[in-house]
């Protein structure tokens, strides 16, 4: 997916900027930059790999080097960013959590007009570079960014680093979040309200649809009112935000514990105990044994001193050995015991079944599934937030596959709850992954924690709707 974070000071910015960034870490895997602007000495940039190392061990024998009261930071899951540009708009920095679908098409209509576009590895297109040539196409930086709003398919925000000021502008149909902070002398804008506390900023407000805002250090200018349509990514909640993060005014924690506990109350399983997957499937185990009135014991444990994140290797053989290296099962705990464990979603599953697998191994007698979010039935065409190529790497599409003959047949009905369709899909994916039972998350108890009415959530991924931006 990826996260950013701006800020704006009448002092010097760096040490803000560099923290703020790292609270983003969680979000991207790949890229990491930063940039700054000094009125003296213009900007400075930096762009560095993640794959193999962290933001801050990358990061922190530079900064000497920066210098400004004004900087842009990003963890990005794709491109090399922050991109420099100089064009008829000014100089400026630029970078964006976006999923462009439609990029190679953009790019020959770019250079149908005679544009210039350079190309990555592998013929790769850099999408920023994208989304900044669109933005100079306009007569203003607002001009630009409605363009990239109209001609993006997936979805797009961004933030941009200009001689006077930083310009936020969030996806059309908000489906990530932009959210603004401010203390004395400052302004903040992230993707992440744990981003805001610990460097003093306090959360003033989420940025809207489409909306377009100018920050300095002395205030917040409106350039753009929001759009009236939203649909913020559902996923947020259940996998990529922080724990402590808000957005749209709820609490990602909240949120998991909430429908945590309405799953707990509505099971009917016998268990001793309840385990959550580290580190999102916590919140909704937390709620779990509180509705389910079960002891929490943490019967797994994630070793992190040295471990990096599961999908941080680009081959899937090797995401699988971290991911095993880095989950510890504690013997004692599982040894004759009936444990449930909360996991946030099943995307191959090959994960789990490994895990449930060594829990029976460690001496479990029965272990039990409950996962934060509804079956993932559909491919997200707006957020990167799997490594998944296909729909078809969807477990519940290839047995969707085996039961049809059609992977793509029938999907409303494997995505409505409980229907006949639903129950076998789920009982044929227990049995897969070796679990003595399954159960999803219900989409009406996710939307219900959320709290948000469910025409501004999406939740295409569970049962395939979607709504278009229209200007």
């Amino acid at each position: 997916m990826g996260g950013f974070f701006g800020t704006i000071a009448v002092k010097d910015c760096v040490n803000d900027l560099f923290y703020g960034t790292d609270y983003n870490s969680h979000l991207g895997t790949k890229r990491a930059g930063l940039v700054t602007f000094d009125k003296e000495k213009g900007f400075t940039r930096s762009i560095h790999s993640l794959e193999r190392d962290y933001f801050r061990s990358r990061f922190e024998g530079e900064l000497e080097g920066f210098k400004g009261n004004a900087g842009l930071g990003i963890i990005s899951d794709t491109d090399p960013q922050p991109i420099l540009i100089n064009s008829h708009l000014g100089r400026y920095a630029v970078v964006t959590v976006a999923k462009v679908n439609n990029l190679r098409e953009i790019a020959d209509e770019l250079m149908e007009k005679r544009m210039h576009l350079s190309e990555m590895s592998q013929n790769s297109i850099n999408q920023t570079e994208l989304i900044a040539l669109l933005i100079n196409m306009g007569d203003t930086f607002v001009d630009g960014i409605n363009l990239v709003y109209k001609k993006v398919k997936g979805s797009c925000s961004i933030l941009i680093l200009t001689e006077d000021g930083i310009i936020a502008a969030r996806d059309a149909l908000g489906r990530t979040p932009i959210v603004l902070g401010k203390k004395d002398g400052a302004y903040a804008a992230t993707s992440e309200t744990t981003a805001l506390p610990n460097l003093d900023y306090e959360p003033l407000r989420d940025v809207g649809p489409g909306e377009i805002v100018r920050l300095r250090a002395d205030g917040i200018e409106v350039m753009q009112k929001p759009f009236s349509r939203c649909q913020i990514c559902s996923f947020l909640w259940v996998y990529y935000g922080f724990p402590a993060s808000d957005y749209e005014g709820v609490n990602t924690e909240y949120v998991r514990e909430t429908a945590g506990k309405v799953m707990g109350e509505e099971d009917e399983t016998e268990a001793d105990c309840v385990c959550g997957i580290p580190d999102s499937g916590v919140g909704t185990a937390l709620g779990y044994a509180e509705g389910h009135k079960i002891p929490y014991k943490r019967a797994v444990l994630k070793y992190t001193p040295t471990w990096p994140r599961s999908f941080t290797p680009s081959k899937q053989s090797r995401r699988q050995l971290v991911a095993k290296m880095k989950l510890i099962p504690n013997h004692s705990i599982l040894k004759d015991q009936r444990v449930v464990f909360c996991d946030d979603s099943i995307v191959r599953g090959t994960q789990l079944r490994d895990n449930v697998k060594t829990f029976f191994d460690y001496g479990a007698k029965e272990v039990h599934a409950r996962i934060s979010c509804p079956p993932l039935v559909y491919g997200c065409p707006f957020i990167g937030f799997t490594a998944s190529k296909s729909d078809l790497e969807l477990i519940t599409r290839q047995i969707i596959q085996d039961f049809e003959g059609d992977p793509n047949k029938n999907l409303d009905k494997y995505a409505t709850t409980d229907s006949p369709e639903y129950k076998r899909m789920v009982e044929e994916i227990g049995r897969r992954l070796g679990l003595s039972s399954v159960k999803f998350n219900k989409i009406e108890t996710l939307i219900d924690a959320i709290g948000l009415p469910k025409e501004r959530v999406c939740t295409h991924c569970f049962d395939g709707t979607s709504y278009d931006f229209e200007p």
